[in-house]
């Protein structure tokens, strides 16, 4: 039977109160229109839905994922969770988005349609950083590619649109990252938020258990979207702010500063300012910003309450981040600010007429709700419907455990913190042994090996603030950098007892750490360190210091390299006393921004003085909403106060450039070598061209130039024909004419083209001749 989880009070690392929702997760009434009991898997099509003895779902989940009932695939999370409070739920996987009969299957649902792009961006998903097709998607059945539309979240709501008149909420990584204007890499352009463009009722960001539970109880008590915009973790489209909410401008909270004057943004749209002159332009652009939002300021009859409360920050509106990009720096810098759900304001950006309402963060999970979640009945498993087909993304983490949820280390180049927070949220130990447990008994076969223990990093489980205070009303973007926080309890005995019980489990021969071991914090915790490298490595481990050089570190906003050194010698040191052979592997980033020519170089030799030969290198990827990307496309850093002094960032940008950076990362390889001769000459450089052992890269040898010799002559030879008229597509009777002989057709005698005699000095053209070298 399906019944509500029951949530146990959790042993606290500490007792020390801390940020917590007013009500608990599964607090909400259970609908009262259950079936009553679990599926083995959620219904994705009729025939199921009969068999469970369903005439109708309540809620329908369409995912852009092949459905996997798993606690790493969100749609099994939010699925499962739903049907915890008694709700019929049944998923459309990967449907056909050409028409809307693929989102009519199931029926109408009783309530609303829940949409989600899946595990990852649709974009991101489909396309490399280079902007290159992918042709495999590891996430479909089969690892084929092009099974989910590009915007995957927009075209899915339309068509669910088109088929039904039901509400439709968007969530997910792809809506999350795209909750407000931001800059697409994709089109090189910056776009709405994409509740405009999707035209969904709604939308949920970040993990959205909580905010989901308490919208489908009040969809489930009658209420409509309209009555329920104030809820956590939701953004919605409103044509003025909620009432009793007070503004402050984002100017206020963090000054601009004076700004050059630019071109009118309202002249980049096609609008009736297009044709206005230039004193009608201003005097729009002046209208429009004193037409948005009436900011409603304090005064000193207001209740007197906590600064963050009831108040809303409003940002510029999107024409002008679109068109002005020290305003888009400046708008990211504030949304950054505003993540920490214990003093986070509500954020609105005008569109044109409305606004984008950006309610504060959901609280997160207590320790509790977290197992509670983790404890539902997942069968673990892909659907029957997939046979024995293989999914890729499947089969790497069937016998992993994630063990929690957020990141504190707040690296601009990735989206975590933006999405699941900065607030650690851990499972307890009693939960993660528990799903071991059935990873040995369930998953078809288990070797005995568990391959991770982890989340967005290894080592952060059950790391939180000291400060109750400090963590409430804190707005930093990093715990650990320019350093480790005063306030950040580093102790990481709890990993370590985890990591111990985990391997005593019966049937468990190895447990494996794959995620990535932040290892500023690893060398706070010696015993850690010792832990992990004496049991939990399999012969290599993988870390990401990201770069060598200062300037792109701090645009990363990680540590330096004298920590990955502290980190190497303990990990030398524990190695060799567990008499075991094992190597760090790291991972390093080309083309972010803040790197120039100079620093790949470095890194370039960094690795080849330690003999590393990277086989798989990453460029920089601009994922909405990061700090990074905001880098890449202003060239203005967020992480600091934006105005028109601050510094200029510089971004490898073009195929070209960005294809050097990569190509120094991979130095070792032979077709990286003529472009980087190329580059060492243009930097002064090269001395470093040559085969002694300091040198990067190698003298041309015989074979290259004997190659280049080969496509010099190939080149001559085409030109050669192509000037005489010896393409291919060029009739058989007109080669040897040129657009600039004197037998071109419209010289001819009579201007005859058919069967004019052509003279003879063209018809038969001379062989050329080359010196043997």
């Amino acid at each position: 039977m399906s019944t509500t989880p029951t949530i146990q009070p959790a042993a606290r690392k500490s007792e020390t109160p801390r940020m917590k929702a007013e009500r608990g997760l599964f607090s909400f009434p259970k609908y009262s229109k259950s079936g009553g009991s679990s599926a083995p898997f959620l219904p994705m099509s009729r025939k199921e839905m009969n068999q469970l003895g369903w005439d109708s779902c309540d809620i329908i989940i369409v995912t852009g994922d092949a459905y996997v009932d798993h606690p790493s695939f969100g749609m099994a999370v939010i699925g499962r969770t739903l049907e915890a409070q008694g709700y019929r739920v049944g998923i459309i996987s990967q449907p056909d988005w050409h028409s809307k009969d693929d989102f009519m299957q199931l029926g109408e649902p009783n309530l609303f349609f829940g949409v989600t792009s899946g595990n990852m961006d649709s974009m991101i998903n489909r396309y490399t950083a280079e902007r290159k097709l992918r042709h495999d998607d590891a996430y479909t059945a089969g690892n084929i590619g092009g099974k989910r539309p590009d915007r995957a979240v927009t075209v899915y709501t339309q068509r669910c649109k088109e088929a039904y008149k039901k509400p439709v909420i968007i969530g997910g990584i792809e809506a999350s990252l795209r909750r407000i204007a931001h800059y697409d890499y994709w089109s090189d352009k910056v776009k709405r938020s994409v509740l405009f463009d999707s035209k969904a009722d709604m939308l949920m960001f970040g993990n959205a258990e909580r905010p989901l539970l308490e919208m489908a109880s009040r969809f489930a008590a009658g209420e409509t979207i309209e009555q329920m915009q104030d809820i956590r973790g939701t953004a919605v489209i409103r044509k003025e702010p909620l009432p009793g909410w007070q503004g402050v401008n984002s100017t206020h909270v963090d000054s601009i500063g004076k700004i050059e004057p630019i071109i009118s943004p309202y002249e980049m749209i096609e609008d009736k300012c297009a044709i206005q002159s230039e004193e009608e332009k201003q005097a729009a652009i002046d209208a429009e910003k004193a037409k948005p939002i009436v900011i409603q300021p304090f005064t000193s009859k207001t209740t007197r309450r906590k600064p963050w409360e009831k108040t809303y920050v409003l940002l510029p509106p999107y024409d002008v981040v679109r068109a002005e990009k020290t305003h888009y720096a400046h708008t990211s810098r504030i949304l950054h600010q505003e993540t920490n759900p214990g003093c986070a304001r509500a954020l609105a950006q005008r569109h044109g007429d409305r606004i984008i309402w950006i309610n504060p963060p959901a609280f997160p999970l207590e320790t509790e709700e977290m197992d509670a979640v983790f404890d539902l009945p997942y069968a673990r498993v892909p659907h029957p419907s997939y046979g024995k087909t293989k999914i890729p993304a499947y089969d790497m983490i069937k016998t992993s455990v994630n063990i929690m949820r957020g990141c504190f280390g707040g690296c601009t180049f990735c989206s975590i913190t933006e999405h699941e927070g900065r607030v650690i949220q851990s499972r307890s130990e009693g939960s993660i042994i528990r799903e071991i447990e059935q990873i040995r008994d369930k998953v078809p076969g288990f070797t005995g090996v568990i391959s991770d223990l982890g989340g967005p990093t290894a080592n952060m489980y059950k790391l939180r603030c000291k400060s109750p205070k400090a963590e409430q009303t804190c707005r930093r973007l990093s715990c650990v950098w320019p350093e480790i926080c005063g306030h950040l309890d580093t102790d990481q005995t709890p990993t370590v007892e985890l990591y111990k019980k985990a391997r005593n489990v019966q049937g468990v021969k190895k447990v494996l750490i794959a995620s990535g071991v932040r290892y500023d914090l690893a060398i706070e915790d010696p015993n850690y360190v010792r832990e992990l490298v004496t049991h939990h490595v399999g012969g290599y481990l993988k870390i990401a210091p990201e770069h060598t050089e200062k300037a792109p570190l701090d645009k990363m906003m990680k540590p330096g390299m004298g920590t990955y050194d502290r980190f190497k010698e303990m990990f030398d040191k524990y190695t060799k006393e567990a008499g075991k052979e094992q190597f760090l592997i790291p991972y390093f980033i080309s083309a972010h921004p803040g790197t120039n020519d100079e620093d790949m170089l470095n890194l370039a030799l960094w690795l080849k003085e330690r003999d590393f030969k990277l086989d798989q290198v990453q460029n920089f990827y601009p994922s909405p909403m990061a700090n990074a990307t905001t880098m890449y496309h202003t060239n203005k850093n967020p992480i600091h106060k934006v105005d028109h002094k601050s510094e200029i960032v510089e971004v490898p940008k073009g195929e070209i450039h960005r294809r050097l950076h990569r190509s120094f990362l991979r130095y070792h390889d032979p077709a990286n070598w003529p472009l980087l001769r190329k580059t060492l000459i243009e930097m002064g450089k090269a001395h470093l061209i040559g085969n002694g052992p300091k040198c990067l890269v190698p003298y041309e040898s015989r074979n290259e130039l004997k190659g280049n010799e080969q496509k010099e002559f190939a080149k001559r030879s085409a030109n050669k024909a192509y000037a005489k008229g010896k393409n291919s597509k060029t009739p058989k009777h007109q080669q040897g004419l040129t657009r600039f002989s004197d037998n071109q057709p419209h010289n001819i005698q009579g201007g005859q083209t058919g069967n004019t005699e052509l003279t003879q000095t063209d018809t038969k053209p001379r062989k050329a001749k080359y010196k043997k070298r």
